[in-house]
């Protein structure tokens, strides 16, 4: 499993909207100089956010994008779902792929490992991780 690029900045998007919450809607200039991403780049992963109902975009003055529910409602899992898709360990998990190539003990053993990082990342909310940064912590991936 290798999250992508897409998958970071998306929890880092979440993470600044709750932190900003309480401002209404957030322009996408703003989100991009705090997290220090293009605003090209951002505007991909948040079509994807706004299509799946994970955010709310409105255009035109005081628009911007902002949280459709509570931070501690988004768990980490479902924000890597929306742009990573599977988090399998290994292709061919979920019925993609060629699982003719994993099969017996090494199948059982992938499989754990999955529901293992799925778990991992659903105990994790987008309200933990906002909690959990300080001012000045926002780092470049």
């Amino acid at each position: 499993m290798l999250v992508s690029t897409k998958g970071r900045y998306a929890l880092r998007v979440m993470i600044d909207l709750a932190e900003n919450q309480t401002s209404g809607y957030i322009p996408l200039k703003e989100i991009a100089e705090r997290q220090d991403v293009s605003e090209k780049y951002l505007e991909s992963i948040l079509k994807t956010l706004v299509r799946s109902g994970a955010l709310a975009g409105q255009r035109g003055k005081g628009g911007g994008y902002r949280l459709t529910q509570d931070p501690a409602e988004y768990t980490v899992a479902t924000i890597l779902h929306l742009t990573e898709g599977s988090l399998a360990p290994v292709a061919g998990l979920h019925g993609g792929g060629n699982s003719n190539q994993d099969r017996g003990a090494t199948l059982k053993m992938w499989h754990e490992l999955d529901e293992l990082i799925t778990a991992f990342f659903e105990k994790r909310t987008i309200a933990d991780l906002a909690s959990s940064s300080t001012p000045g912590d926002n780092y470049v991936i």
